[in-house]
Protein backbone atom coordinates (compact mmCIF):
# COMPACT_ATOMS: atom_id res chain seq x y z
CA UNK A 1 0.00 0.00 0.00
CA UNK A 2 1.25 3.29 -0.64
CA UNK A 3 0.07 7.24 0.23
CA UNK A 4 0.75 9.46 -2.26
CA UNK A 5 0.33 13.44 -2.41
CA UNK A 6 -0.15 15.22 -5.50
CA UNK A 7 1.70 18.60 -5.63
CA UNK A 8 -1.69 20.86 -7.31
CA UNK A 9 -4.05 19.08 -4.33
CA UNK A 10 -2.32 19.41 -1.61
CA UNK A 11 -5.43 18.21 0.37
CA UNK A 12 -5.72 15.54 -1.48
CA UNK A 13 -4.55 12.21 -0.15
CA UNK A 14 -4.76 9.16 -2.50
CA UNK A 15 -4.61 5.51 -0.57
CA UNK A 16 -4.03 2.57 -2.79
CA UNK A 17 -4.37 -1.03 -2.35
CA UNK A 18 -4.80 -4.43 -3.83
CA UNK A 19 -8.26 -3.92 -2.71
CA UNK A 20 -9.21 -0.51 -1.80
CA UNK A 21 -8.44 2.82 -3.53
CA UNK A 22 -9.18 5.93 -1.39
CA UNK A 23 -9.15 9.45 -2.38
CA UNK A 24 -9.11 11.87 0.97
CA UNK A 25 -10.06 15.49 0.65
CA UNK A 26 -10.89 18.20 2.99
CA UNK A 27 -13.90 16.85 5.04
CA UNK A 28 -14.82 14.04 2.38
CA UNK A 29 -13.23 11.28 1.39
CA UNK A 30 -13.94 9.02 -2.06
CA UNK A 31 -14.12 5.19 -2.54
CA UNK A 32 -15.36 2.78 -4.95
CA UNK A 33 -18.83 1.17 -4.09
CA UNK A 34 -18.79 -2.01 -2.42
CA UNK A 35 -21.74 -4.51 -2.30
CA UNK A 36 -22.95 -3.58 1.31
CA UNK A 37 -22.89 0.27 0.50
CA UNK A 38 -26.12 -0.67 -1.40
CA UNK A 39 -28.73 0.36 1.57
CA UNK A 40 -26.87 3.66 1.26
CA UNK A 41 -27.19 4.27 -1.90
CA UNK A 42 -30.72 3.85 -1.98
CA UNK A 43 -31.29 6.31 0.88
CA UNK A 44 -28.84 8.76 -1.22
CA UNK A 45 -30.94 8.36 -3.82
CA UNK A 46 -34.08 8.47 -2.34
CA UNK A 47 -33.94 11.24 -0.58
CA UNK A 48 -32.59 13.07 -3.46
CA UNK A 49 -35.22 11.84 -6.35
CA UNK A 50 -37.15 14.85 -6.27
CA UNK A 51 -33.73 16.91 -6.09
CA UNK A 52 -32.00 14.94 -8.97
CA UNK A 53 -34.73 13.82 -11.61
CA UNK A 54 -34.93 17.17 -13.43
CA UNK A 55 -31.16 17.11 -14.38
CA UNK A 56 -31.47 13.22 -14.94
CA UNK A 57 -32.17 10.76 -17.41
CA UNK A 58 -35.31 8.94 -16.70
CA UNK A 59 -35.13 6.32 -13.88
CA UNK A 60 -37.39 2.86 -13.49
CA UNK A 61 -39.15 2.43 -10.69
CA UNK A 62 -37.53 -0.23 -9.52
CA UNK A 63 -34.16 2.19 -9.11
CA UNK A 64 -35.77 3.08 -5.58
CA UNK A 65 -35.03 -0.73 -4.60
CA UNK A 66 -32.12 -2.46 -2.50
CA UNK A 67 -32.24 -5.12 -5.31
CA UNK A 68 -31.27 -2.18 -7.81
CA UNK A 69 -28.71 -0.71 -6.05
CA UNK A 70 -27.09 -4.43 -5.46
CA UNK A 71 -27.51 -4.94 -9.17
CA UNK A 72 -26.17 -1.26 -9.99
CA UNK A 73 -23.29 -1.77 -7.35
CA UNK A 74 -21.97 -5.50 -8.55
CA UNK A 75 -22.41 -4.14 -11.95
CA UNK A 76 -19.94 -1.44 -11.74
CA UNK A 77 -17.60 -3.48 -9.95
CA UNK A 78 -17.63 -5.74 -12.96
CA UNK A 79 -17.03 -2.69 -15.22
CA UNK A 80 -14.13 -1.53 -13.40
CA UNK A 81 -12.03 -4.76 -13.18
CA UNK A 82 -12.82 -4.31 -17.28
CA UNK A 83 -11.29 -0.60 -17.29
CA UNK A 84 -14.66 0.37 -18.52
CA UNK A 85 -15.78 2.64 -15.64
CA UNK A 86 -15.16 3.76 -12.29
CA UNK A 87 -17.57 4.84 -9.65
CA UNK A 88 -16.99 6.57 -6.56
CA UNK A 89 -19.00 6.98 -3.10
CA UNK A 90 -18.75 10.70 -1.72
CA UNK A 91 -18.55 9.93 2.09
CA UNK A 92 -18.36 12.92 4.71
CA UNK A 93 -15.02 12.05 6.76
CA UNK A 94 -16.56 12.56 10.25
CA UNK A 95 -19.86 10.19 10.08
CA UNK A 96 -19.34 8.20 6.85
CA UNK A 97 -22.28 9.27 5.91
CA UNK A 98 -22.84 8.93 2.06
CA UNK A 99 -24.12 12.04 0.33
CA UNK A 100 -22.76 12.23 -2.96
CA UNK A 101 -21.23 10.49 -6.28
CA UNK A 102 -18.57 10.83 -9.18
CA UNK A 103 -18.11 8.81 -11.70
CA UNK A 104 -15.88 8.24 -14.82
CA UNK A 105 -17.66 6.11 -17.18
CA UNK A 106 -17.55 4.98 -21.14
CA UNK A 107 -13.91 5.09 -20.74
CA UNK A 108 -12.13 4.37 -24.21
CA UNK A 109 -8.06 3.28 -24.87
CA UNK A 110 -6.54 2.78 -27.88
CA UNK A 111 -5.79 6.24 -29.58
CA UNK A 112 -8.23 8.36 -27.63
CA UNK A 113 -7.84 7.59 -24.37
CA UNK A 114 -10.96 9.68 -22.78
CA UNK A 115 -13.52 9.17 -20.23
CA UNK A 116 -17.12 11.00 -19.61
CA UNK A 117 -17.45 12.49 -15.85
CA UNK A 118 -20.72 12.37 -13.89
CA UNK A 119 -21.16 13.27 -10.65
CA UNK A 120 -24.36 14.21 -7.95
CA UNK A 121 -24.28 15.31 -4.45
CA UNK A 122 -26.92 15.25 -1.58
CA UNK A 123 -29.30 18.89 -1.81
CA UNK A 124 -28.84 19.33 1.79
CA UNK A 125 -24.79 19.44 1.50
CA UNK A 126 -24.93 21.68 -2.07
CA UNK A 127 -23.48 25.23 -1.78
CA UNK A 128 -20.35 24.12 0.32
CA UNK A 129 -17.62 23.10 -2.71
CA UNK A 130 -17.74 19.87 -1.92
CA UNK A 131 -18.86 18.98 -5.38
CA UNK A 132 -15.67 21.41 -6.54
CA UNK A 133 -13.28 19.13 -4.46
CA UNK A 134 -14.67 15.56 -5.02
CA UNK A 135 -14.44 16.24 -8.77
CA UNK A 136 -10.93 17.22 -8.66
CA UNK A 137 -9.95 14.32 -6.61
CA UNK A 138 -11.37 11.91 -8.93
CA UNK A 139 -9.61 14.12 -12.27
CA UNK A 140 -6.75 13.57 -10.03
CA UNK A 141 -6.54 10.11 -9.86
CA UNK A 142 -8.25 10.04 -13.38
CA UNK A 143 -4.93 11.59 -14.94
CA UNK A 144 -2.27 10.27 -12.98
CA UNK A 145 -3.33 6.69 -12.19
CA UNK A 146 -5.75 5.69 -15.17
CA UNK A 147 -3.81 8.20 -17.35
CA UNK A 148 -6.37 9.57 -19.37
CA UNK A 149 -6.21 12.53 -22.01
CA UNK A 150 -8.92 13.74 -21.78
CA UNK A 151 -12.54 13.89 -20.08
CA UNK A 152 -15.59 14.85 -21.04
CA UNK A 153 -18.77 15.90 -19.42
CA UNK A 154 -21.90 17.52 -20.67
CA UNK A 155 -24.33 19.81 -18.55
CA UNK A 156 -27.82 21.58 -19.87
CA UNK A 157 -28.08 24.97 -19.84
CA UNK A 158 -29.94 25.98 -17.00
CA UNK A 159 -27.96 23.85 -14.76
CA UNK A 160 -25.81 26.60 -13.57
CA UNK A 161 -24.20 25.60 -10.34
CA UNK A 162 -22.68 22.22 -12.37
CA UNK A 163 -21.47 24.20 -15.20
CA UNK A 164 -19.52 26.13 -12.29
CA UNK A 165 -17.98 22.93 -10.78
CA UNK A 166 -16.86 22.10 -14.60
CA UNK A 167 -15.13 25.35 -14.76
CA UNK A 168 -13.58 25.78 -11.39
CA UNK A 169 -11.97 22.53 -11.95
CA UNK A 170 -10.46 23.38 -15.21
CA UNK A 171 -13.23 22.47 -17.96
CA UNK A 172 -13.39 24.52 -21.17
CA UNK A 173 -16.81 24.42 -22.92
CA UNK A 174 -16.42 23.39 -26.66
CA UNK A 175 -19.87 23.43 -27.83
CA UNK A 176 -23.25 22.81 -28.06
CA UNK A 177 -25.13 19.42 -28.60
CA UNK A 178 -28.90 20.06 -29.62
CA UNK A 179 -31.63 18.20 -27.97
CA UNK A 180 -29.11 14.70 -27.71
CA UNK A 181 -29.98 13.53 -24.06
CA UNK A 182 -33.81 12.68 -23.21
CA UNK A 183 -34.31 14.01 -19.68
CA UNK A 184 -38.14 13.33 -18.47
CA UNK A 185 -39.69 12.54 -21.79
CA UNK A 186 -37.53 15.52 -23.27
CA UNK A 187 -35.07 15.95 -25.39
CA UNK A 188 -32.84 18.38 -23.85
CA UNK A 189 -29.61 20.09 -24.93
CA UNK A 190 -26.72 19.67 -23.62
CA UNK A 191 -23.14 22.42 -23.41
CA UNK A 192 -20.11 19.62 -23.66
CA UNK A 193 -17.08 20.56 -22.09
CA UNK A 194 -13.86 19.24 -21.37
CA UNK A 195 -10.22 18.82 -19.78
CA UNK A 196 -7.00 17.33 -21.04
CA UNK A 197 -4.46 15.84 -18.76
CA UNK A 198 -2.09 18.67 -18.27
CA UNK A 199 0.96 16.06 -18.23
CA UNK A 200 0.01 15.30 -22.15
Amino acid sequence: MRANRHPSCLSCKVTVGVFHIRLDGIGIYLRFFEEVDAAKKLDFNGRNRVFFEPYMQTRPEEFYTLDYQQQSIRLGIERQQHDEAYVWGVFLRDSDELIGTVSVTEVVRGSLQLGWLGYSLDQAHNGRGLTTAAVQLVLDYAFRVLKLHRIEAGVMPHNIASIRVLEKVGFEKEGLSKKNVRINGKWEDHWHFAILNPSD
